[in-house]
């Protein structure tokens, strides 16, 4: 429970010279350009695939081989596998684009080979400039999204440009988590007639499973499953267990790796392992043993942002790791897992924002960095 030193951690630096001139090259001829990189753990190539992206924040690989990714102000593309950016994909809802908001995560549905259903997250504007977190699914066709609906909205909407969440997660039963933030609100964390703050479980067609654990709860609201978060950017089950796991945003230190379970209780605003931004303090969790304390927490923070179980087999020695992107900690962070437990083993300084990170179907790992001209990063093995 408790956060160990960072010199107990194996934290792995990447040559600073090698990737500074791999992040400054936008030509096509040098993005392709291969560069090897040494590490305690052996040599780790890091390819720029393409850039031209405003501030990248989800992707999600096609069975063509082809990756849908999206991008906060608005746009959904698709990056071919010769490596070239599509025209913005028509169909997608109208977002809330300012400060934290716009358009956010994108997952296929289990199914999609036969139902086309791509699931969208993003913020959703609302009237006097108020926007909320919001889940949909539309088909693929043509290159284009059909008959996108609507099938979750956080209520109530706030004014503000902070703490969305967004991140859309199958349960191996089908079931779809999404992770919210509080909206910079805080305490309505910890009220359960509304969404802020919590993870909603619900069906993919957005009605509410019949073992939900709130459900028919009086001043409660059924979708949700966990409460008492503050900003959740990264989700992801392990394949081992079907467990969910999630890393949230604390304050000023106090980033959190949890294993949500129904009905818990995570303690935000009233106990955190961070303080206030103002220096005020706030209790440390076990001050407040109710509450479910964290698995890891860090600080300084690493600002979690997308999260993926490595289960490929370009990197044997990552296999059931959870791999998480660091964005102030500019990041790629390696968490070891096995069932309940958690320790960060590895630390791969890559430079730059990373905003998501994603599994492709060779077992290479590609990452989002969160920049003006946004980048997508391939990680392999060295020679």
């Amino acid at each position: 429970m408790k956060l160990l030193p960072i010199t107990h951690y194996t934290n792995v630096r990447l040559s600073a010279i090698a990737l500074m001139a791999l992040l400054v090259c936008l030509t096509p001829a040098c993005a392709q350009e291969e560069q090897s990189l040494q590490t305690d753990e052996g040599s780790y190539q890091v390819d720029e695939v393409t850039d031209g992206l405003v501030h990248p924040w989800g992707m999600a690989f096609l069975p063509d081989g082809r990756l849908l990714v999206t991008e906060r102000p608005g746009r959904l593309r698709i990056m071919d596998t010769d490596h070239t950016l599509s025209e913005p994909l028509q169909g997608v809802p109208e977002v809330f684009a300012e400060g934290q908001g716009g358009m956010l995560d994108v997952v296929l549905d289990p199914g999609f080979e036969n139902n086309r259903l791509v699931y969208l997250s993003f913020a959703e504007p609302g009237e006097g400039g108020k926007a909320s977190s919001a889940l949909g699914r539309g088909r693929l066709e043509n290159d284009r999204i059909e008959d996108f609906t609507v099938i979750f909205r956080q209520e109530p909407k706030y004014e503000g440009p902070n703490h969305f969440g967004g991140r859309i997660v199958f349960s191996p039963e089908g079931h779809i988590f999404f992770t919210m933030g509080e909206r910079f609100q805080f305490d309505p964390a910890q009220d359960l007639s509304n969404h802020l703050g919590t993870i909603v479980r619900i069906n993919p067609d957005g009605s509410v499973p019949e073992d939900n654990p709130f459900l028919d709860q009086e001043y409660a609201l059924d979708e949700i499953w966990s409460y008492g978060h503050r900003n959740i950017e990264s989700a992801a089950i392990d394949p081992n267990t079907g467990n969910l796991w999630i890393a949230e945003m604390g304050p000023k230190g106090g980033d959190e790796l949890n294993q949500p379970k129904a009905d818990r209780n995570y303690g935000w605003p009233v106990v955190s392992w961070g303080n206030n931004y103002d220096g005020t303090q706030i209790p440390d969790p076990p001050t407040h043993p109710s509450f479910a304390d964290a698995v890891i927490h860090w600080t300084p923070v690493i600002s979690p942002s997308g999260m993926v179980f490595y289960t490929g087999s370009m990197f044997p020695g990552w296999q059931g790791s959870a791999l998480i992107g660091g964005l102030s900690s500019q990041a790629l962070i390696r968490v070891a897992i096995n069932g309940q437990d958690a320790q960060e083993v590895e630390r791969l300084d890559m430079g730059v924002r990373i905003r998501d990170v994603e599994q492709a179907p060779d077992g290479a790992i590609y990452l989002l960095t969160d920049q003006d001209n946004g980048k997508i990063l391939r990680i392999s093995p060295g020679e």
